[in-house]
């Protein structure tokens, strides 16, 4: 199956070292560009891609915005957001508008071929530089009220728990299979029920939810 992916970012050399690294490959096709989160929006509702590879920083709509109208439609595209992290440390709003992971614009390209497949395969990614970071920002309490009580581990097991745990800390099936001495086919079930007990919307949401529930803590 070929996924089709949509490029939305303002600078047109990104989009098109983006389309001939994209429609190099024999399973990825690029079937639109947009130059601002506006057209996004519209050529996500037109052209119905599997992925769209977005940038923050756009014109008229930034990448955050445009997400969060994608996401609000019937049967979303999934966001894979593009972005100079350093340079943008309000990324973490992407995944609160609904996005499945992001990219560093400064990653291999092999890498950011593979994260296209991983995230229209259903899973998510968040590059591995960053995450520490990101999760921080994503779950520390405003600074005036009260810090706001973490959310509540109840109704999951000890296994479970434990495989929530590596989730946070950024472990694939694979690897939790081989720490905690069990099949892969069996992490991959304890981390399909940790979606539908905690009701997460992807491996990203997890990890969030680890860290919300102090099972992983920020450095």
């Amino acid at each position: 199956m070929t996924v089709r992916v949509l490029l939305a970012d303002d600078q047109p050399l990104i989009r098109s070292g983006l389309r001939v690294l994209i429609d190099g490959t024999g399973d990825l096709r690029v079937v639109g560009e947009a130059a601002t989160g506006t057209e996004a929006v519209r050529l996500t509702r037109d052209e119905r891609p599997d992925v769209v590879v977005m940038d923050i920083r756009m014109p008229v709509m930034d990448g955050i915005e445009a997400t969060r109208h994608i996401q609000a439609g019937p049967d979303p595209a999934r966001v894979l957001m593009l972005t100079t992290f350093d340079d943008d440390d309000y990324v973490y709003a992407a995944l609160r508008a609904g996005a499945s992971g992001f990219l560093v614009k400064d990653m291999a390209l092999d890498d950011i071929l593979g994260a296209i497949r991983v995230v229209a395969g259903g899973d998510a990614l968040i590059a591995p530089s960053v995450t520490r970071r990101l999760i921080e920002q994503f779950v520390a309490p405003p600074p005036a009220p009260p810090a706001v009580p973490r959310r509540s581990s109840e109704g999951i097991t000890d296994r479970e728990r434990e495989v929530l745990t590596l989730v946070g800390r950024g472990r694939s099936n694979a690897e939790i299979a081989t720490d905690l001495h069990i099949s892969p086919a069996t992490a991959k079930a304890h981390v399909a029920r940790l979606f539908t007990k905690l009701d997460a919307r992807d491996r990203v949401h997890l990890v969030i939810i680890a860290y919300e529930m102090g099972l992983v803590l920020a450095p």
